[in-house]
């Protein structure tokens, strides 16, 4: 499509959840960063919460000029910034014995961060879009790669006035970004909501055939090998792997790279596996950060005929992001 051009499409949504739209996958080194675009889904049926809160979390490399850079290149002499659905601070109010949904999404461009809601009870009902077994968040802490999204209930049992700080935490400090107020007004029912059930599920299947998995060997970082930037991507080019439609794959992700890199797969949810390759956690996953030198390996069923893309890229402001393609026959 030419530039300044438009276009409609139809695009079939088969499951509920909180997804991000990264507009940023041909944006590297250009005279902008490309901003993503939240996506929500909501459930078909009602789901226990009295509202809801969407929590964008961006970050920026900010020049002399107060201009933005996009990621890819060299960020020289810029200042990192970061923000909260577009602000540099944000508050949220509610009142007691209220519950709140919200919906975390990591939007920074190659940063790993942490997100904590202090004297908070949180509690985990899905990731990346999927719904998990709910949990308690150890210390109302999150951590989220790049892209990933993470939808916690907050039941709200503090007193009024108090109040709760935002805390970001990027690797090298913590900051706060908001914070979350315990109204004045009277409590929005005499007593707190029962615990909340899981969310409905999305239909992905409760066991996986490990034994007769296809497995493959996927390094990521290092030298580029088969990864190519999405500029110079073609069609053609052979794919990381084939699967036939319902068998399940098993990927030995293997960081190369001295940093931590975030692995993407697209077209599929996968569970992370135990190192004994003898279970999973009780959760789904589209996206994965990897510690430099170590192995993970993921599962998922191959369910969606197509050609997908795979995503990788180090945790590196200056890193290009890299892709390579799977088929699903």
């Amino acid at each position: 499509m030419a530039g300044g051009g438009a276009d409609n499409f139809e695009l079939p949504l088969r499951h509920a959840g909180t997804f991000f739209c990264d507009l940023a996958l041909l944006g590297d080194g250009h005279a902008k960063p490309s901003r993503g675009l939240p996506l929500i889904v909501q459930e078909s049926k009602p789901v226990s919460v009295d509202r809801e809160e969407l929590l964008l979390i961006e970050n920026w490399r900010v020049r002399p000029d107060g201009t933005a850079m996009a990621p890819g290149t060299d960020p020289g002499d810029t200042v990192p910034v970061h923000t909260i659905n577009g602000q540099t601070s944000l508050d949220f109010s509610a009142r007691t014995n209220e519950r709140v949904r919200l919906r975390i999404i990591n939007g920074c461009q190659r940063s790993v961060i942490a997100i904590k809601l202090e004297g908070l009870d949180v509690r985990v009902m899905a990731i990346d879009g999927q719904p998990s077994e709910p949990f308690q968040a150890r210390n109302g802490a999150l951590v989220l790669a790049s892209g990933g999204r993470v939808d916690a209930f907050i039941d709200v049992t503090n007193p009024a006035g108090s109040v709760s700080p935002i805390l970001l935490h990027d690797g090298r400090e913590a900051r706060p970004i908001g914070k979350f107020v315990v109204s004045s007004e009277p409590p929005i029912r005499a007593a707190p909501l029962p615990p909340a059930p899981p969310l409905p599920s999305n239909g992905l299947p409760e066991r996986l055939d490990l034994k007769n998995a296809v497995r493959v060997d996927l390094p990521l970082g290092g030298p580029p090998a088969d990864w190519v930037t999405p500029a110079k991507f073609i069609a053609t080019t052979p794919p990381a792997f084939r699967a036939k439609a319902g068998r399940v794959v098993v990927l030995a992700l293997t960081n190369r790279a001295a940093i931590a890199t975030v692995f993407h797969l697209h077209g599929h949810h996968f569970r992370l596996l135990d190192r004994l390759d003898d279970g999973w956690k009780p959760f789904w996953l589209d996206t994965l950060a990897i510690e430099p030198g170590q192995t993970q390996r993921i599962a998922f069923l191959a369910e969606h005929a197509g050609r997908y893309l795979i995503e990788s890229v180090a945790t590196d402001w200056a890193a290009p992001r890299l892709v390579r393609w799977y088929a699903v026959e």
